[in-house]
């Protein structure tokens, strides 16, 4: 019987829902490939098996083979992003055990000259073996070993791709007052259409916690959120179905993004996106996107990635390369707008990759962090700002052995800020079993698995925005002869 990640099977037997979004979405999903000129069930399918790479059901190398012959078939050309890779790791292999054969060393002699050679998949950073069902297949462990130790030495040398750098975020959902700045912020510094909202906060209930009714609450924070912007994922199945490398990560500070001048279109990217973060460009932008400097939409490598796209392509959050890459001042580099616009500091972005930054320092000592965010000079109590002063490290703090000090002990000081600013019951990062490994880390109640949105206590109407995408399409700014060339009529 062949292996269930053999290439020659079909596509995957498991006809149960495997959208976390649900099977309705699904069903929505496809109904919506179904209305552009590409095959849907090849969408379909590639979205389910993206996702089973990402969780290790599934290598790369089988996805690949899975599904090349029916992407070169329907699109013309297979540019996902594993396909250069993979079929240089074969031509790798086949060159190298061709070599080794014209020596005249057997069979066990050239598996052990190629383990020291570094030949074949792991050379070129990639695991072609397929994974067990439990995602624990040792072969593929050390050749994930191999891989580090190379681009370890890589870097050692200078000659590692990228920058070290991955932008991400750290989301205080406990602070977060649901006003909805941060929306209106990146609306206005990237001018995507009504609805597709590249920053989204929702209020919920889950069945477990509750939100109050947004006529009757004492205060917003009252009110259980989920602030989502895309999670620029280290492992983003939407890009493992885009067909033309459209949808790709950038070097550069790791950011998911999508050219515009590639894009076709297709939606795969929009299915195989765990957390629902991609719209597709209905209608023309607007006319203040359209006036939007080059500088705001080409990054540095002069690829058109910001701003809103033109019609016909797929968009999101794009965590603003114009202002990663220094083209709106060195200022600006390491920040966001959203960032910018929270007043509570509930939205901490930063490098990842760097204790010192401010999403990790946040996560690091959570209470300091909202202590600091809050102006600890402002406060009126003097033990608190002492308190707080001492765990930032401006002031030594009493030795826990000195009953005669007059300063607080560290460990009264944590106390204090604590107890003052609270401490967070958990963090989380969302769909963590999909093993995405998001960029984006929260603090604060993870949603149930049966959370429902529901009103918040200020609406989007109130600060000039469309809450769902759904209703902007049915109100017809759709135009009927784009939908008609699309569908070929």
């Amino acid at each position: 019987m062949s292996s269930p990640d053999s290439p020659s099977d079909a596509h995957s037997d498991d006809d149960g829902g495997f959208h976390p979004l649900g099977e309705a979405a699904e069903e929505e999903f496809e109904k919506m490939l179904e209305e552009t000129e590409y095959d849907a069930e090849l969408g379909m399918e590639m979205a389910k098996d993206a996702m089973r790479v990402t969780k290790g059901e599934l290598s790369d190398e089988v996805f690949y083979d899975r599904y090349h012959e029916e992407v070169v078939e329907e699109f013309g050309e297979d540019s996902r992003p594993m396909a250069e890779e993979i079929e240089a790791a074969r031509e790798a292999d086949d060159d190298g055990a061709e070599l080794l054969s014209r020596l005249g060393l057997d069979e066990d002699s050239r598996r052990g000259m190629m383990k020291k050679m570094g030949a074949g998949a792991g050379a070129v950073g990639f695991g072609a073996w397929t994974m067990s069902e439990s995602g624990d297949d040792p072969e593929r462990a050390v050749a994930a070993q191999d891989e580090e130790d190379d681009e370890t030495a890589a870097d050692a040398d200078g000659e590692g791709d990228g920058d070290d750098v991955q932008w991400g975020m750290a989301l205080d959902l406990e602070v977060c007052d649901g006003c909805l700045s941060c929306v209106v912020a990146c609306n206005a510094e990237h001018n995507w259409n009504e609805g597709a909202n590249w920053m989204y906060v929702l209020a919920y209930d889950d069945g477990t916690v509750e939100s109050p009714e947004p006529d009757e609450f004492e205060d917003t924070r009252d009110f259980n959120y989920l602030i989502r912007p895309c999670q620029h994922c280290t492992d983003a199945p939407c890009e493992k179905v885009c067909p033309t490398t459209a949808r790709h990560t950038r070097d550069e500070g790791g950011l998911v993004l999508t050219d515009y001048d590639v894009c076709i279109g297709c939606r795969y990217c929009q299915v195989a996106c765990p957390y629902g973060v991609n719209y597709f460009q209905w209608d023309d932008p607007t006319a203040e996107a359209e006036e939007m400097d080059a500088e705001m939409q080409f990054d540095e490598r002069d690829r058109w990635v910001s701003g809103s796209g033109p019609r016909g392509v797929m968009e999101k959050c794009i965590f603003d390369p114009a202002r990663q890459d220094g083209q709106m001042g060195e200022d600006m580099v390491g920040t966001t707008a959203c960032e910018d616009a929270c007043p509570p500091g509930a939205i901490q972005f930063g490098d990842m990759n760097d204790p010192e930054s401010d999403p990790q320092q946040y996560v690091d000592n959570v209470p300091l962090a909202r202590a600091l965010e809050n102006d600890p000079d402002e406060e009126d109590d003097e033990e608190l700002v002492e308190a707080i002063e001492i765990l930032a490290g401006e002031q030594e703090p009493a030795d826990e052995d000195d009953e005669d000090a007059d300063t607080l002990t560290e460990a009264e000081a944590t106390r204090l800020v604590e107890g003052e600013y609270g401490s967070p019951d958990s963090t989380f990062r969302l769909l963590e079993e999909y093993n995405t490994n998001p960029n984006v880390i929260y603090i604060g109640n993870e949603p149930g698995p049966n959370a429902e949105q529901v009103p918040g206590p200020i609406s989007y109407a109130d600060v000039g925005q469309v809450d769902d995408r759904q209703d902007v399409l049915e109100e017809g700014t759709v135009d009927p002869s784009w939908v008609a060339d699309q569908l070929g009529l």
